[in-house]
């Protein structure tokens, strides 16, 4: 199986993909600076990541490889997928949603497994209490991402004139 892989710089550092044949198997943020490269097979995904980091798109059209993956990490996943673009939800919404109400903490750590940062939402899970908590790229980068998303709600006001 063929594997391909991109990196490039964004507003919240380095983004770095790697993808299968058959889709999308990781997407992560380092503060490590290296060479942009891109597979000419991921640059389609990169076009996407651009435009919502623009503003210009707020969903993604991509192939996501989960393969060797536990059950219990996919659905959470998928039900992170379905959390629309500015919209937050909390951890134990999602235990609920899936159908484990109890399994709160364990959200939380597939939430800290999601190997497709940005593409699979988890920076919109927060905290009960409102407050931001955990997350793999750092708070700091889970509070650009939902002030992207979300700019009057996290404090960043747009000029009307």
């Amino acid at each position: 199986m063929s594997l391909y892989s991109a990196t490039f710089s964004s507003p919240i550092g380095q983004i770095i993909i790697k993808s299968s044949t058959r889709g999308l198997r990781s997407l992560s943020i380092s503060n490590t600076q290296k060479k942009n490269k891109i597979d000419k097979e991921l640059q389609g995904v990169v076009q996407q990541l651009r435009a919502y980091f623009e503003r210009k798109r707020n969903t993604f059209d991509v192939q996501l490889d989960w393969n060797n993956t536990a059950e219990f990490d996919q659905s959470v996943w998928e039900y992170l997928l379905s959390i629309p673009y500015g919209k937050t939800v909390s951890y134990s919404q999602v235990a609920n949603a899936i159908g484990n109400p109890k399994a709160v903490r364990a959200v939380g750590a597939a939430n800290a497994r999601n190997p497709i940062a940005i593409i699979v939402p988890c920076h919109r899970v927060i905290g009960k209490s409102g407050h931001l908590t955990g997350y793999a790229g750092g708070l700091d980068v889970k509070e650009k991402l939902l002030q992207l998303e979300k700019p009057l709600e996290f404090g960043i006001q747009h000029s009307l004139f």
